[in-house]
């Protein structure tokens, strides 16, 4: 893989269905049924991302059905009330919309899915036009890459890199998507390093580290060895 990055593009869905400002409540929830899509983009006639519809923004309506908008003390705020009343996609949309461009490393999306707790991400260009979409699901495509693909990037791109004694002195094997590093190496400081890249690699599950540093031969000091010599040909 050449160190190959997996991007949003590389996983994303092309084909987008977005909504209308003007779309109908129904339309949504027909929408959102039909489709089986649990968030929709919201877009404008340019096809600039303007906000995201999801099943929470919805089930404000039913939220509040029985409610008396003017009493008690929960969690009514302005905004949560105003889509509550909402009637089209544009009044009930989350704005702005939390959007990821194609380049952007796969890494990037999940980070910003998980800070927004949001389980799609419309894809967009410079300008904002919508491009595509990407879903958790979509995310979890890298952990399908295979064991001798991840083998042949952690043997070239890490270990034939960061270790100057070559190939010969580690040993790579994937297993499930799990590496393990095993041999010697020359320096062992060089360990928690190859450890962390070999992480990073797409598509590793997990990292079992074997390395250990270079044998060690016993030091003796030349001036010792020849007072010991010089006592045993005395002694003789």
């Amino acid at each position: 893989m050449d160190g190959h990055v997996y991007r949003v593009d590389d996983v994303m869905t092309r084909r987008v269905i977005a909504l209308a400002g003007g779309a109908t409540f129904k339309d949504i929830i027909r929408t959102m049924e039909t489709q089986r899509i649990s968030a929709l983009p919201v877009i404008d006639s340019g096809s600039h991302v303007i906000g995201v519809v999801s099943e929470a923004d919805v089930l404000r309506k039913e939220e509040f059905r029985d409610s008396d908008h003017k009493r008690g003390p929960r969690s009514r705020t302005p905004g949560a009330l105003a889509k509550a009343r909402a009637v089209t996609a544009e009044d009930l949309m989350t704005t702005p919309a939390v959007t990821v461009k194609p380049e952007a490393p796969v890494a990037r999306a999940a980070r910003l899915m998980a800070r927004h707790r949001v389980k799609r991400l419309p894809v967009v260009d410079q300008e904002g036009v919508l491009q595509g979409i990407v879903s958790r699901a979509d995310l979890l495509r890298v952990f399908l890459r295979s064991d001798p693909d991840i083998a042949e990037e952690v043997r070239l791109e890490i270990v034939g890199s960061r270790f100057p004694e070559g190939l010969g002195s580690v040993r790579v094997e994937v297993h499930e998507g799990v590496v393990t590093l095993s041999g010697r190496v020359p320096d062992t400081s060089l360990v928690p390093l190859a450890e962390r890249l070999v992480r990073s690699v797409e598509g590793v599950v997990d990292v079992r580290c074997a390395l250990t540093g270079p044998r060690h031969r016993p030091v003796t000091e030349p001036d010792l060895m020849q007072e010991e010599h010089r006592h045993m040909s005395e002694g003789a």
